[in-house]
């Protein structure tokens, strides 16, 4: 998921904490280099950095979470003709 805004939330949450990248990589096991790709949105978050993100930068992971997933929805399926069907066919579990 190519993310811009996911990414520049995280990185405005981080330097609003002041917590340098290199604590946060290292929650992500990822290189300071990586996570500098991922809060301009070039690379990749995926679901699994959720939880050691909320713990490093100190956000409700419910929250963040669902911040994650809404904007990864939007992303892949934003202007889809039945996106609102399928979305409350999920809620409903009939999948």
């Amino acid at each position: 998921m190519k993310n811009a805004n996911f990414g520049a939330y995280i990185k405005a949450r981080r330097e609003q904490k002041g917590i340098p990248q290199r604590i946060v990589a290292h929650a992500l096991n990822v290189d300071t280099s990586t996570l500098s790709k991922m809060e301009l949105g070039e690379r990749q978050i995926t679901i699994s950095m959720i939880k050691p993100l909320s713990e490093s930068l100190d956000v409700n992971f419910k929250d963040l979470q669902i911040k994650y997933i809404a904007e990864k929805i939007m992303k892949d399926f934003s202007g889809q003709p039945f996106l609102n069907e399928a979305l409350k066919k999920i809620l409903n579990e009939e999948v």
